[in-house]
């Protein structure tokens, strides 16, 4: 059974930092590239960033120098280290598992930036 859980969201203030889990089971994690996704309210969807099963890391431009992703083979698990958070940055955070066509989600995690 696959699972894809995140955790770490929370609320915090302009400025601060979050770091954001994702713990993967029952697929090939080292396999699988991995992403961040959020949604915002009334926006959709923005991706976030990627890394793959190399460790080629990938960012969207918004959070370019603020955010960090890495992962851990060892224990199926991706991170986001997010510093300097801006309002904007405020949505629903979701993890996603991918190869090829498959996608596994999470049920996501919110933070919320308050100024």
């Amino acid at each position: 059974q696959v699972q894809v859980v995140e955790s770490g969201g929370g609320l915090v203030q302009t400025g601060g930092s979050l770091r954001l889990s994702c713990a993967a089971s029952g697929f090939n994690f080292r396999s699988y590239g991995m992403s961040w996704v959020r949604q915002t309210h009334g926006k959709g969807f923005e991706w976030v960033s990627s890394i793959d099963g190399g460790g080629t890391t990938m960012y969207a431009d918004s959070v370019k120098g603020r955010f960090t992703i890495s992962r851990d083979n060892a224990s199926n698990t991706i991170y986001l280290q997010m510093n300097s958070l801006k309002s904007d940055d405020t949505a629903v955070y979701y993890c996603q598992g991918w190869a090829g066509s498959t996608y596994y989600w999470g049920q996501g995690t919110q933070v919320t930036v308050s100024s």
